[in-house]
């Protein structure tokens, strides 16, 4: 499995056996991710959920299935990208051991087809997350290059009220090409 967007590092985990069970390491800092995470959560889900679209231009993310069956949709709106406007879709059922880490500037969601528990790492704490970087487009707008693999989703009312494609893009569109994100840093 492999990953077209510049920046995201698909990671195939290890699992290594023994009469036990399984010893599988999530996160390694050697690894040579886009995240030097600040915070890790366990996160659980209920089938049909959608939790996204979200961009951030301030923090990197971390993102894998410990039981369960998710969706991950990524989308690069960073305008100086050599891979804007390209999306991703991930199919990570929690069998197939794998973690998908990506820089900040990427539309991101997940869907849940099943009760889903995810461990998340961000390089930004929870508690000094702002609203100014806490910004989304609605999943299901047509201008999306994603084909979701459902119909209908439950959301909250935040999620239901952001804005179409377009709208976030023109509003965000100066913090992006003031070179805040990891693709013109570096």
């Amino acid at each position: 499995m492999k990953t077209t967007i510049a920046g995201v590092r698909l990671l195939e985990l290890v699992a290594h056996p023994d009469e036990r069970g399984t010893f599988t390491e999530l996160f390694c800092d050697h690894w040579e991710t886009p995240i030097d995470p600040s915070q890790w959560s366990l996160v659980r889900s209920n089938a049909g959920v959608f939790r996204g679209l979200h961009v951030h231009t301030r923090h990197d993310e971390y993102f894998s299935v410990v039981s369960g069956h998710a969706s991950v949709g990524l989308i690069d709106i960073r305008p100086d990208s050599p891979t804007y406007m390209q999306s991703d879709l991930i199919d990570m059922p929690a069998n197939a051991d794998l973690a998908v880490a990506f820089p900040e500037g990427l539309l991101h969601g997940w869907y849940f087809h099943e009760p889903t528990v995810h461990v998340q790492a961000v390089s930004e704490a929870y508690e000094f997350y702002s609203e100014d970087d806490n910004n989304g487009c609605c999943w299901n707008d047509p201008a999306l290059p994603i084909e979701w693999p459902f119909d209908a989703c439950l959301t909250t009312p935040k999620h239901d009220a952001f804005p179409p494609l377009a709208d976030l893009l023109d509003r965000l569109g100066p913090q992006l090409r003031l070179g805040l994100t990891s693709a013109n840093r570096a």
